[in-house]
């Protein structure tokens, strides 16, 4: 598919009931409202095109930018893309879709280590959900790199920035649910660090009790 065919369909696909969801969720202007369930749809017509994804994400539709990331090839990627996206980065649900490709590029550490030492808020979000993803889908990493990230959580948590810290509270659960060894670490750190206060603005969303979506997690699992 041209750029062009895949915008006229996004464009088809939107809604307005979509857009003012989006809207409460921090999203910009320029978007037609897909829903993930279309742009899923998309994507697996479109599969994988690295060209088309480029293309996507240069229109500066969020729409497209959304499947811009599930389309993107992250074999082909270079470290000067994954940068150039992150800079665009202006509200939580790009950041964790940017986050959720890059962890399967050969930069998935680098990346994720520098971006949770910045003040940016939405590049420190893709960094921390970089470090979640790491740690759900990651076997080659250490116990003891995760624990390190736990102290820097406990440090960091409640002087982050609003959606950066709701990123560091969902890290601290894919951590204590990567395994067992982790889990205390990561039950005990959330013990700490105490009730994690985000400003979801006007939506329904919550930030979990981290220890207590651990422990449900190991019990479903038992």
């Amino acid at each position: 598919m041209t750029v062009q065919e895949v915008m006229k369909e996004l464009r088809t696909m939107g809604t307005e009931q979509n857009i003012k969801i989006y809207r409460r969720h921090g999203m910009g202007a320029y978007m037609y409202g897909v829903s993930f369930s279309h742009l899923q749809q998309l994507r697996k017509k479109i599969k994988t095109d690295h060209a088309l994804a480029q293309q996507l994400w240069k229109t500066g539709n969020a729409d497209a930018r959304h499947l811009a990331t599930m389309i993107v090839d992250p074999e082909l990627a270079t470290e000067g893309l994954i940068d150039r996206w992150a800079k665009a980065l202006s509200y939580y649900l790009i950041a964790d879709l940017h986050a959720g490709w890059v962890c399967h590029t050969p930069w998935a550490k680098k990346k994720a280590e520098e971006w949770i030492r910045t003040e940016h808020e939405w590049i420190g979000r893709a960094g921390w959900m970089l470090v979640a993803y790491i740690a759900m889908e990651k076997n080659n990493f250490s116990d003891e790199y995760f624990k390190k990230l736990l102290s820097m959580i406990e440090k960091k948590i409640h002087h982050g920035k609003n959606f950066a810290k709701h990123a560091m509270n969902n890290a601290l659960i894919a951590i204590g649910i990567r395994n067992k060894s982790l889990k205390e670490a990561a039950q005990q750190a959330a013990k700490r660090i105490g009730k994690v206060e985000v400003d979801h603005g006007e939506t329904n969303c919550k930030t979990p009790d981290a220890a207590l979506y651990i422990e449900k997690v190991f019990a479903r699992r038992r």
